[in-house]
């Protein structure tokens, strides 16, 4: 399976010319010819590819999404862990070309349609990760999936805005660790949970735990 990088890295190159018009003249005065002679493809191509000039700045979140959709559809032995991991993921497309990042933050900054367009877009990230977690856990309480899915999304989009807004690198470890913070405030951090073999088992979890992830992780340990 391609990297989401590389799955994205086909548009970029068109993302680019077309940040580059965008700056340069504005965005409402650029056509969408114009972006395609400078991507070197034709008017069809680009209508084919993006839709319109709107859709190639978004074009990444659109393979992203895709991408984080097919890898929750697969089995996980922590729904926690895998919602935790496809941040990360889309982390490390963003910060592997930070320039790239934030010259489209410039841009959409600039143009409301588009700042409304962002907000829609990191919305559905949300939207992903609470349906992905309703489904991968039965019975779990709707209010706890938003909860984390909306937690994930805002952490993610904290740390992103400082490696965007700053002129330093912000590794990936950063969104690890805050993310891995929030785990231990839900009470689904695996790592502080792992019991030793033994016959008996003795579980204990902590209160603000979801009943669904205790009954998950009860299972589990007794399957083993």
């Amino acid at each position: 399976m391609p990297t989401s990088s590389s799955a994205a890295r086909p548009h970029a190159a068109v993302m680019s010319a077309a940040l580059d018009l965008f700056a340069q003249q504005g965005f409402e005065s650029t056509s969408v010819e114009q972006i395609a002679q400078a991507a070197g493809m034709s008017r069809s191509t680009f209508f084919r590819q993006f839709g319109g000039k709107d859709d190639v700045i978004f074009a990444d979140h659109e393979v992203l999404l895709a991408m984080l959709r097919d890898d929750l559809s697969a089995p996980h032995d922590n729904p926690w862990t895998a919602v935790r991991d496809a941040s990360l993921k889309v982390y490390r497309h963003f910060a592997s070309d930070p320039q790239l990042a934030r010259r489209r933050y410039t841009v959409v900054r600039q143009v409301p349609a588009l700042r409304e367009r962002e907000i829609v877009t990191v919305f559905r990230y949300e939207r992903l990760f609470d349906e992905y977690l309703r489904g991968a856990l039965p019975g779990l309480d709707p209010v706890d999936a938003v909860s984390f899915a909306a937690t994930v999304t805002a952490i993610h989009n904290h740390v992103l805005r400082r490696l965007i807004r700053g002129s330093k690198r912000v590794p990936t470890s950063v969104l690890r660790d805050a993310l891995n913070d929030a785990m231990r405030r839900f009470g689904v951090l695996e790592e502080d949970a792992e019991p030793a073999p033994d016959d008996m088992l003795v579980a204990v979890f902590p209160r603000r735990m979801p009943a669904a992830e205790v009954a998950r992780r009860l299972q589990h340990d007794l399957e083993r």
